[in-house]
Protein backbone atom coordinates (compact mmCIF):
# COMPACT_ATOMS: atom_id res chain seq x y z
CA UNK A 1 0.00 0.00 0.00
CA UNK A 2 1.10 3.26 -1.07
CA UNK A 3 2.06 5.83 1.78
CA UNK A 4 -0.68 8.66 1.63
CA UNK A 5 1.40 12.04 1.39
CA UNK A 6 -0.27 14.84 3.57
CA UNK A 7 -0.10 18.49 4.19
CA UNK A 8 -0.33 19.26 7.88
CA UNK A 9 -1.50 21.90 10.02
CA UNK A 10 0.43 21.64 13.14
CA UNK A 11 -1.13 24.11 15.94
CA UNK A 12 -0.61 25.47 19.50
CA UNK A 13 0.26 28.43 21.08
CA UNK A 14 3.25 27.02 22.68
CA UNK A 15 5.72 27.17 19.74
CA UNK A 16 9.73 29.06 19.09
CA UNK A 17 10.49 31.07 20.52
CA UNK A 18 9.38 30.26 23.61
CA UNK A 19 11.16 27.09 24.89
CA UNK A 20 9.68 23.99 26.44
CA UNK A 21 8.97 20.17 25.78
CA UNK A 22 5.59 20.89 23.39
CA UNK A 23 7.83 23.51 21.45
CA UNK A 24 10.26 21.40 21.18
CA UNK A 25 7.64 18.03 20.07
CA UNK A 26 6.48 20.05 17.20
CA UNK A 27 9.30 21.66 15.90
CA UNK A 28 11.00 17.77 15.87
CA UNK A 29 8.65 15.89 14.40
CA UNK A 30 7.92 18.66 12.45
CA UNK A 31 11.38 18.54 10.45
CA UNK A 32 11.15 14.54 10.28
CA UNK A 33 7.80 14.99 8.95
CA UNK A 34 9.13 17.05 6.24
CA UNK A 35 12.03 14.17 5.68
CA UNK A 36 9.18 11.62 4.84
CA UNK A 37 7.96 13.97 1.98
CA UNK A 38 5.11 15.60 3.90
CA UNK A 39 4.29 19.13 3.70
CA UNK A 40 3.81 21.13 7.44
CA UNK A 41 2.69 24.14 8.05
CA UNK A 42 2.35 25.58 12.11
CA UNK A 43 0.35 27.62 13.09
CA UNK A 44 0.94 29.83 16.09
CA UNK A 45 0.67 33.17 17.85
CA UNK A 46 2.59 36.59 17.49
CA UNK A 47 5.75 36.37 19.68
CA UNK A 48 6.97 40.05 20.58
CA UNK A 49 7.97 41.50 17.26
CA UNK A 50 7.77 38.14 15.91
CA UNK A 51 4.60 37.99 13.62
CA UNK A 52 3.28 37.16 10.15
CA UNK A 53 4.80 34.09 8.05
CA UNK A 54 8.31 33.27 8.49
CA UNK A 55 10.45 30.06 7.57
CA UNK A 56 12.61 27.36 9.88
CA UNK A 57 15.08 25.00 9.08
CA UNK A 58 13.65 21.96 6.25
CA UNK A 59 11.40 24.61 4.78
CA UNK A 60 8.93 24.49 7.83
CA UNK A 61 6.15 27.51 7.25
CA UNK A 62 5.01 29.16 10.42
CA UNK A 63 2.05 31.59 10.55
CA UNK A 64 2.55 33.91 13.44
CA UNK A 65 -0.72 35.34 13.60
CA UNK A 66 -1.19 39.22 14.89
CA UNK A 67 -3.28 37.65 18.36
CA UNK A 68 -1.39 38.31 22.09
CA UNK A 69 -1.19 36.28 24.23
CA UNK A 70 -3.05 37.06 27.36
CA UNK A 71 -2.28 34.29 30.24
CA UNK A 72 0.20 31.74 30.27
CA UNK A 73 1.60 32.17 26.45
CA UNK A 74 -2.52 31.46 25.36
CA UNK A 75 -4.40 33.50 23.37
CA UNK A 76 -7.72 35.39 24.74
CA UNK A 77 -10.69 32.32 23.79
CA UNK A 78 -12.83 34.16 21.14
CA UNK A 79 -14.78 30.63 20.06
CA UNK A 80 -15.74 32.50 16.15
CA UNK A 81 -13.04 35.16 16.34
CA UNK A 82 -10.20 33.17 15.01
CA UNK A 83 -12.30 31.09 12.55
CA UNK A 84 -11.60 33.47 8.83
CA UNK A 85 -7.63 33.31 8.94
CA UNK A 86 -7.96 29.69 10.47
CA UNK A 87 -10.14 29.36 7.13
CA UNK A 88 -8.00 31.39 5.25
CA UNK A 89 -4.73 29.52 6.37
CA UNK A 90 -6.32 25.90 5.96
CA UNK A 91 -7.37 26.51 2.02
CA UNK A 92 -4.53 28.48 0.93
CA UNK A 93 -1.96 25.80 2.06
CA UNK A 94 -4.31 22.65 0.81
CA UNK A 95 -4.89 20.90 4.51
CA UNK A 96 -5.69 17.75 4.44
CA UNK A 97 -5.02 16.95 8.10
CA UNK A 98 -4.55 19.09 11.07
CA UNK A 99 -2.63 18.42 14.13
CA UNK A 100 -3.28 20.10 17.59
CA UNK A 101 -1.00 19.80 20.29
CA UNK A 102 -1.89 20.72 24.12
CA UNK A 103 -5.01 20.93 26.09
CA UNK A 104 -4.09 24.04 27.37
CA UNK A 105 -4.05 25.81 23.81
CA UNK A 106 -6.40 28.23 23.17
CA UNK A 107 -5.67 28.08 19.32
CA UNK A 108 -5.24 24.51 19.47
CA UNK A 109 -8.88 23.59 20.75
CA UNK A 110 -10.80 26.64 18.11
CA UNK A 111 -8.55 25.42 15.43
CA UNK A 112 -9.66 21.50 15.98
CA UNK A 113 -13.47 22.68 16.17
CA UNK A 114 -12.88 24.78 13.11
CA UNK A 115 -11.31 22.09 11.16
CA UNK A 116 -13.76 19.43 12.13
CA UNK A 117 -16.80 21.52 11.25
CA UNK A 118 -14.57 22.37 7.89
CA UNK A 119 -15.16 18.17 7.43
CA UNK A 120 -11.17 17.73 7.98
CA UNK A 121 -9.61 15.03 9.56
CA UNK A 122 -8.21 16.51 12.87
CA UNK A 123 -5.49 14.66 15.56
CA UNK A 124 -5.03 15.93 19.42
CA UNK A 125 -1.81 15.15 20.70
CA UNK A 126 -2.12 15.79 24.91
CA UNK A 127 1.37 16.27 26.78
CA UNK A 128 0.37 16.97 30.23
CA UNK A 129 -1.20 15.17 33.43
CA UNK A 130 -4.10 17.23 35.00
CA UNK A 131 -6.18 16.79 38.09
CA UNK A 132 -10.54 16.92 38.69
CA UNK A 133 -10.54 18.85 41.72
CA UNK A 134 -9.57 22.01 41.17
CA UNK A 135 -11.40 24.91 39.29
CA UNK A 136 -8.92 25.31 36.70
CA UNK A 137 -8.76 21.94 35.43
CA UNK A 138 -12.70 21.33 35.96
CA UNK A 139 -13.12 24.37 33.46
CA UNK A 140 -10.57 22.59 31.11
CA UNK A 141 -11.72 18.89 31.36
CA UNK A 142 -15.12 20.36 30.61
CA UNK A 143 -13.90 22.69 27.45
CA UNK A 144 -11.85 19.21 26.68
CA UNK A 145 -14.86 17.21 26.56
CA UNK A 146 -16.78 19.39 24.22
CA UNK A 147 -13.56 20.15 21.39
CA UNK A 148 -12.33 16.31 21.64
CA UNK A 149 -15.96 15.31 21.00
CA UNK A 150 -15.74 14.98 17.22
CA UNK A 151 -11.67 14.42 17.09
CA UNK A 152 -10.43 11.43 14.77
CA UNK A 153 -7.53 10.36 16.89
CA UNK A 154 -5.88 11.35 19.87
CA UNK A 155 -2.61 10.67 21.00
CA UNK A 156 -0.81 10.65 24.68
CA UNK A 157 2.75 10.16 25.55
CA UNK A 158 2.45 7.70 27.98
CA UNK A 159 -0.43 5.14 29.21
CA UNK A 160 -0.83 6.60 32.52
CA UNK A 161 -1.55 10.53 30.49
CA UNK A 162 -3.82 8.10 28.09
CA UNK A 163 -6.16 7.11 31.33
CA UNK A 164 -5.68 10.89 32.42
CA UNK A 165 -7.06 12.25 28.75
CA UNK A 166 -9.99 9.45 29.02
CA UNK A 167 -11.38 10.13 32.30
CA UNK A 168 -11.58 14.02 31.26
CA UNK A 169 -12.69 13.44 27.57
CA UNK A 170 -14.74 11.14 27.71
CA UNK A 171 -13.30 9.86 24.79
CA UNK A 172 -13.67 6.11 23.45
CA UNK A 173 -10.08 4.50 24.99
CA UNK A 174 -10.01 2.93 21.12
CA UNK A 175 -9.42 6.53 19.83
CA UNK A 176 -7.02 7.12 21.93
CA UNK A 177 -3.33 5.79 21.25
CA UNK A 178 0.25 5.67 23.07
CA UNK A 179 2.63 7.12 21.16
CA UNK A 180 5.64 8.09 23.54
CA UNK A 181 7.99 11.26 22.83
CA UNK A 182 11.44 11.40 21.42
CA UNK A 183 14.62 12.89 21.83
CA UNK A 184 16.75 14.09 18.79
CA UNK A 185 20.21 11.58 20.21
CA UNK A 186 22.09 13.40 17.56
CA UNK A 187 22.16 16.96 19.19
CA UNK A 188 22.65 14.98 22.83
CA UNK A 189 25.46 13.08 22.55
CA UNK A 190 27.49 11.94 25.57
CA UNK A 191 31.54 13.85 26.32
CA UNK A 192 33.87 12.43 24.08
CA UNK A 193 35.97 11.75 27.66
CA UNK A 194 34.19 10.73 30.20
CA UNK A 195 34.56 12.50 33.25
CA UNK A 196 36.48 11.60 36.63
CA UNK A 197 34.98 10.38 39.58
CA UNK A 198 37.04 12.50 42.01
CA UNK A 199 33.84 15.08 42.18
CA UNK A 200 30.37 13.90 41.62
CA UNK A 201 28.09 16.63 39.73
CA UNK A 202 24.36 16.14 39.99
CA UNK A 203 22.35 18.48 37.28
CA UNK A 204 19.14 19.90 37.79
CA UNK A 205 17.56 21.56 34.46
CA UNK A 206 14.01 22.26 34.71
CA UNK A 207 11.62 25.38 35.24
CA UNK A 208 11.79 26.12 38.93
CA UNK A 209 8.25 25.93 39.53
CA UNK A 210 6.12 24.15 42.36
CA UNK A 211 4.99 21.41 39.65
CA UNK A 212 8.47 20.76 38.77
CA UNK A 213 9.37 20.24 42.60
CA UNK A 214 11.56 22.97 43.37
CA UNK A 215 10.41 22.98 46.91
CA UNK A 216 12.08 19.29 47.45
CA UNK A 217 15.36 20.29 46.04
CA UNK A 218 15.40 23.35 48.54
CA UNK A 219 15.26 20.23 51.63
CA UNK A 220 17.32 17.42 48.88
CA UNK A 221 20.51 19.51 48.32
CA UNK A 222 21.92 20.39 51.61
CA UNK A 223 21.41 17.10 52.67
CA UNK A 224 23.47 14.87 50.21
CA UNK A 225 26.23 17.61 50.05
CA UNK A 226 26.19 17.07 54.19
CA UNK A 227 26.50 13.16 53.09
CA UNK A 228 28.93 13.75 50.32
CA UNK A 229 31.52 15.91 50.74
CA UNK A 230 33.08 15.24 47.11
CA UNK A 231 29.60 16.30 45.32
CA UNK A 232 28.45 19.25 43.51
CA UNK A 233 25.25 20.59 41.92
CA UNK A 234 24.31 22.29 39.27
CA UNK A 235 20.90 24.04 38.89
CA UNK A 236 19.78 25.25 35.15
CA UNK A 237 16.42 27.20 34.87
CA UNK A 238 14.57 30.13 36.05
CA UNK A 239 11.09 30.52 37.56
CA UNK A 240 9.97 31.96 40.76
CA UNK A 241 11.07 29.44 43.16
CA UNK A 242 14.44 30.64 42.00
CA UNK A 243 14.21 33.04 45.29
CA UNK A 244 14.24 29.87 47.66
CA UNK A 245 16.71 27.70 45.93
CA UNK A 246 19.28 31.01 46.51
CA UNK A 247 18.18 31.49 49.94
CA UNK A 248 19.12 27.44 50.73
CA UNK A 249 22.43 27.70 49.30
CA UNK A 250 23.29 30.92 51.61
CA UNK A 251 21.50 29.40 54.73
CA UNK A 252 23.89 26.47 54.08
CA UNK A 253 27.07 28.40 52.86
CA UNK A 254 26.71 25.76 49.68
CA UNK A 255 28.18 28.93 47.07
CA UNK A 256 31.14 26.90 46.32
CA UNK A 257 28.96 23.58 45.58
CA UNK A 258 25.64 24.87 44.16
CA UNK A 259 26.15 26.65 40.65
CA UNK A 260 22.70 28.72 39.60
CA UNK A 261 22.54 28.72 35.92
CA UNK A 262 19.95 30.81 35.34
CA UNK A 263 17.34 30.39 31.87
CA UNK A 264 19.41 27.82 29.92
CA UNK A 265 18.95 28.15 25.96
CA UNK A 266 17.91 24.41 24.18
CA UNK A 267 21.11 25.11 22.27
CA UNK A 268 23.13 25.37 25.41
CA UNK A 269 21.54 22.04 27.10
CA UNK A 270 23.86 19.41 25.75
CA UNK A 271 27.13 21.43 27.33
CA UNK A 272 25.49 21.94 30.60
CA UNK A 273 24.55 18.18 31.04
CA UNK A 274 27.75 16.77 30.27
CA UNK A 275 29.30 18.21 32.47
CA UNK A 276 27.66 16.11 35.24
CA UNK A 277 27.44 12.47 36.37
CA UNK A 278 23.62 12.50 37.54
CA UNK A 279 20.38 14.19 36.44
CA UNK A 280 18.07 14.85 38.78
CA UNK A 281 14.44 15.30 38.59
CA UNK A 282 12.14 16.07 41.33
CA UNK A 283 8.51 16.72 39.38
CA UNK A 284 5.47 16.20 41.11
CA UNK A 285 3.24 15.28 38.21
CA UNK A 286 4.77 14.79 34.77
CA UNK A 287 3.21 12.99 31.37
CA UNK A 288 6.57 11.84 29.82
CA UNK A 289 9.20 14.42 30.51
CA UNK A 290 11.28 14.62 27.56
CA UNK A 291 14.20 16.17 29.78
CA UNK A 292 15.15 12.63 31.56
CA UNK A 293 15.35 11.65 27.54
CA UNK A 294 18.22 13.74 26.97
CA UNK A 295 20.34 13.44 29.96
CA UNK A 296 19.99 9.51 29.45
CA UNK A 297 21.03 10.21 25.98
CA UNK A 298 24.03 12.47 27.42
CA UNK A 299 25.33 9.40 29.19
CA UNK A 300 23.81 10.68 32.64
CA UNK A 301 22.01 8.42 35.66
CA UNK A 302 18.80 9.70 36.11
CA UNK A 303 16.93 9.90 39.20
CA UNK A 304 13.43 11.24 39.63
CA UNK A 305 10.26 10.98 41.33
CA UNK A 306 8.24 7.82 40.57
CA UNK A 307 5.24 10.59 39.21
CA UNK A 308 2.78 10.03 36.57
CA UNK A 309 4.38 8.52 33.00
CA UNK A 310 8.07 8.80 34.04
CA UNK A 311 8.24 5.06 35.46
CA UNK A 312 7.72 4.37 31.86
CA UNK A 313 10.24 6.56 30.32
CA UNK A 314 13.16 4.01 31.25
CA UNK A 315 14.53 0.94 31.60
CA UNK A 316 14.99 0.09 35.48
CA UNK A 317 18.90 -0.43 35.43
CA UNK A 318 18.99 3.06 33.47
CA UNK A 319 16.94 5.30 36.70
CA UNK A 320 16.30 5.41 40.17
CA UNK A 321 12.98 6.24 41.16
CA UNK A 322 11.87 7.71 44.36
CA UNK A 323 8.64 9.17 45.90
CA UNK A 324 8.47 12.55 45.96
CA UNK A 325 9.46 12.96 49.53
CA UNK A 326 13.07 14.58 50.33
CA UNK A 327 14.38 11.26 52.48
CA UNK A 328 13.29 8.77 49.71
CA UNK A 329 15.18 11.11 47.05
CA UNK A 330 18.13 11.41 49.11
CA UNK A 331 18.01 7.64 49.42
CA UNK A 332 17.64 7.12 45.78
CA UNK A 333 20.86 9.81 44.95
CA UNK A 334 22.87 7.36 47.54
CA UNK A 335 21.69 4.39 45.39
CA UNK A 336 22.54 6.58 41.90
CA UNK A 337 26.13 7.60 43.58
CA UNK A 338 26.92 3.59 44.80
CA UNK A 339 26.02 2.24 41.12
CA UNK A 340 27.84 5.04 38.91
CA UNK A 341 31.26 2.95 38.24
CA UNK A 342 28.68 0.44 36.52
CA UNK A 343 27.55 3.50 34.19
CA UNK A 344 28.87 3.52 30.40
CA UNK A 345 27.68 6.90 28.77
CA UNK A 346 27.92 5.45 25.33
CA UNK A 347 26.04 2.47 26.35
CA UNK A 348 23.13 4.57 27.43
CA UNK A 349 23.47 6.90 24.60
CA UNK A 350 22.92 3.72 22.06
CA UNK A 351 20.08 2.11 23.71
CA UNK A 352 18.41 6.05 24.19
CA UNK A 353 19.15 6.03 20.55
CA UNK A 354 17.83 2.52 19.77
CA UNK A 355 14.37 3.20 21.95
CA UNK A 356 13.60 6.75 21.44
CA UNK A 357 15.01 8.62 18.51
CA UNK A 358 13.22 11.03 16.21
CA UNK A 359 12.87 8.79 13.24
CA UNK A 360 11.48 6.24 14.73
CA UNK A 361 8.33 8.31 16.15
CA UNK A 362 8.00 10.39 12.79
CA UNK A 363 7.70 7.09 11.15
CA UNK A 364 4.97 5.97 13.38
CA UNK A 365 3.25 9.43 12.90
CA UNK A 366 3.55 9.42 8.92
CA UNK A 367 0.05 10.62 8.86
CA UNK A 368 -0.61 7.67 5.79
CA UNK A 369 -4.04 6.34 5.58
CA UNK A 370 -3.13 3.46 8.34
CA UNK A 371 -3.22 6.73 11.20
CA UNK A 372 -7.36 6.24 10.87
CA UNK A 373 -7.25 1.98 10.63
CA UNK A 374 -7.05 1.22 14.80
CA UNK A 375 -5.86 -2.17 13.48
CA UNK A 376 -3.18 -1.22 11.69
CA UNK A 377 -2.16 1.34 13.97
CA UNK A 378 -1.46 -1.81 16.73
CA UNK A 379 0.09 -3.76 14.50
CA UNK A 380 2.35 -1.00 13.34
CA UNK A 381 3.25 0.24 16.75
CA UNK A 382 3.64 -3.56 17.94
CA UNK A 383 6.20 -3.75 15.17
CA UNK A 384 8.40 -0.32 15.94
CA UNK A 385 8.68 -1.73 20.08
CA UNK A 386 5.47 1.11 20.80
CA UNK A 387 2.90 -0.45 23.65
CA UNK A 388 0.61 1.75 21.87
CA UNK A 389 -3.26 1.31 21.16
CA UNK A 390 -6.44 1.18 23.16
Amino acid sequence: MADLKHRILMVSDFFYPNFGGVENHIYYLSQCLLKLGHKVVVLTHAYGNRSGVRYMTGGLKVYYVPWRPFLMQNTFPTIYGTFPIIRTILLREKISLVHGHQAFSTLCHETLMHARTMGYKVVFTDHSLYGFADVGSIHMNKVLQFTLADVTRAICVSHTSKENTVLRSGLPPEKVFVIPNAVDTAMFKPAQQRLGRDEIVIVVISRLVYRKGADLLVEVIPEVCRLYPNVRFVVGGDGPKRVRLEEMREKHSLQDRVEMLGAVPHASVRSVLISGHIFLNSSLTEAFCIAILEAASCGLLTVSTRVGGVPEVLPDDMIVLAEPDPSDMVHAIRKAISILPNIDPQVMHDRVSFMWSLGRQAVLLGYDNRLFDMASVRTIAACRGYRGGA
